[in-house]
């Protein structure tokens, strides 16, 4: 065992003095150790409950042979570090859950792990310490938050945030902001769209690193706790069998998840997390290799914020496994891959049926014969920008209008709000990138605020931070090269012309070469705004948003 570094042997009693101070028995030692990777705190409400999910795991690996060791993972609330300068701590921590993973695992020599996330950046960077280890790993989440309801009509958090700017807009009043403010979240759990917290749970399904209801199944059900036990047992079976992570997050893994991205209309922050975890398994993709699954694949569903269904509906439908396997009868998985299960994602699916044809529609009646993301190129964009092409009005796909330029997210909210951007405006916002953030801002108040004053089908917003899974529109994010290192979004002017084609997955400035050449001579970086902590140390090794915001050591590739 991995574990006998710190258990067995003459010159490790110390260690198990240490052990011995912790309550273990000599049983307990002479067990495999997993470590249980508990996410929980008291300020993410998708979080909150997953002490009960960390008791059903640790009980699950002990009733199947293993000693369950539970250590912590940080997690940062995105809506309540949304519009303010705790913003730019959100991705950032994706980085530092891996590496504080990694530094446990290794330092404990544990013999397998359970990771336990939920929200936003603790999937990913769970995911990709688990690539990272390569011991045997399985995930259980803790689940999304069941829908809210308001005038016979269900609402989550983006309903919440576009409540604001309908406010500003003068259509609604206090007293029915309060109203939503009372009712749009009413459990515990990830809130409860296709947002990025449930895109990452539904694709750790997907790429085979969790059991069947991993990404749907409501935080509040009993059905959550008996598949933590479940996960907690099934890591011993993986740990007898020598499965692990790098066995099932192969390549075509990772394919998987990128064409059932597309089918689920997933969020965009999924663009920065795949790459980032196929880095972890030695794999650097351009993100516009997306476009050729997306150009084949069809988009099955229409969850919030792209339609009125939500995650307890896609539960009731079938869940993820439905998904795959009406795509994998259209041919377009990889059904060999192997999974935590010991089977292979065709024996896994082989027996799931759709059973709601209007939340999952089959691939003969799709809402769209592409899929939900594009990544657009361009002049503008020359490595790339992500749309979450599912959550687009149709009138939005082509657009041109009037650049409408600011360089912090805070000027474009007082412009929005204010009443200053009008119909046919393209808000573009830069030096919010992983670097010039630092830390890649999400802009779902600038996009709510758009929406909430009416304009969702008629402005466009362009940023090189990125969006909410909650955003919706014309919202274009990830623009590489950032503006911080002189990418083009850095010289665009008040009243540019910005052209946008989305079917032909392009974004422009219709500024001739020779002026932007003009322009990129007279540019000058600008001083970074931070100089002191981890946001400061984040963005001297951070890539562009097409690479996944990935670090890299500077002089490396």
């Amino acid at each position: 065992m991995r574990s006998d570094n710190v258990t067995k042997g003459v010159q490790q009693a110390p260690h198990r003095s240490l052990m011995n101070a912790l309550g273990m028995t000599e049983e307990e030692k002479n067990r495999p150790l997993i470590g249980i990777v508990n996410s929980y705190n008291e300020i993410v409400p998708g979080h909150m409950n997953l002490d009960k999910i960390t008791e059903a795991v640790k009980l699950g690996v002990a009733m199947a042979g293993g000693t369950p060791v539970v250590f912590p993972a940080i997690a940062v609330c995105d809506g309540i570090a949304m519009g303010h300068v705790g913003m730019k701590y959100s991705l950032v921590t994706r980085d530092l859950i891996c590496d504080s993973t990694e530094c446990m695992a290794m330092a404990h020599q544990f013999d397998g792990l359970v990771c336990i996330p939920n929200c936003d950046k603790n999937v990913p960077g769970l995911l990709m310490a688990a690539a990272r280890l390569n011991i045997p790993t399985i995930f259980v989440s803790g689940g999304p938050m069941l829908a809210g309801h308001l005038h016979g009509r269900k609402r989550s958090l983006s309903s919440m945030f576009e409540a604001v700017g309908s406010v500003a807009a003068g259509t609604m009043s206090l007293e029915e902001l309060q109203e939503y403010e009372e009712k749009v979240c009413p459990t515990c759990g990830s809130c409860s769209g296709m947002y990025t917290a449930n895109s990452m749970n539904c694709l750790t399904e997907v790429l085979g690193m969790g059991l069947k209801g991993n990404g749907t199944i409501p935080a509040v059900y009993s059905e959550r706790i008996r598949l933590a036990k479940h996960a907690g047992m099934q890591v011993m079976e993986m740990y007898r069998r020598n499965i692990r992570p790098r066995d099932i997050m192969t390549k075509e893994a990772i394919l998987n998840a990128l064409t059932v991205d597309m089918a689920l209309g997933c969020s965009t922050n999924s663009m920065l997390h795949l790459p980032a975890i196929a880095h972890e398994i030695g794999w650097d993709f351009d993100i516009s290799f997306a476009n050729e699954i997306s150009a084949k694949t069809p988009n099955l569903c229409h969850l919030a914020p792209a339609g009125p269904t939500y995650m307890e509906d896609l539960n009731a439908a079938g869940g993820v496994y439905a998904v795959m396997n009406e795509l994998a009868q259209a041919g377009l998985l990889h059904t060999e891959c192997m999974t935590v299960t010991g089977k292979t994602v065709g024996e896994n699916i082989k027996d799931c049926a759709n059973l709601n044809p209007e939340v999952i529609r089959p691939v003969d009646n799709p809402y769209s014969k592409t899929g939900g993301l594009a990544v657009l190129k361009g002049n503008l964009a020359p490595d790339g920008g992500v749309v979450k092409r599912s959550a687009v009005v149709d009138e939005m796909m082509v657009h041109e209008g009037p650049a409408r330029v600011f360089d912090c997210e805070e000027d474009a909210i007082a412009a929005i709000k204010g009443g200053k951007i009008v119909a046919g405006d393209v808000v573009v916002i830069r030096y919010e990138g992983p670097k010039g953030g630092p830390g890649m801002r999400e802009m779902l108040n600038p996009t709510s605020a758009i929406a909430g004053m009416g304009l969702g089908s008629s402005v466009a917003l362009i940023t090189d931070g990125r969006f909410s899974g909650a955003s919706r529109g014309a919202s274009i994010g990830h623009v590489s090269p950032e503006a911080a290192v002189g990418g083009p979004i850095a010289l665009v002017e008040e009243g540019d012309i910005i052209q946008i084609n989305i079917p032909e997955m392009t974004l422009n400035i219709a500024v001739s070469d020779e002026e932007l050449s003009a322009r990129k001579a007279k540019w000058k970086p600008r001083e970074p705004k931070v100089t002191t902590g981890y946001l400061a140390r984040y963005a001297s090794m951070v890539t562009s948003g097409n690479r996944g915001a990935i670090l890299q050591i500077p002089g490396q590739k």
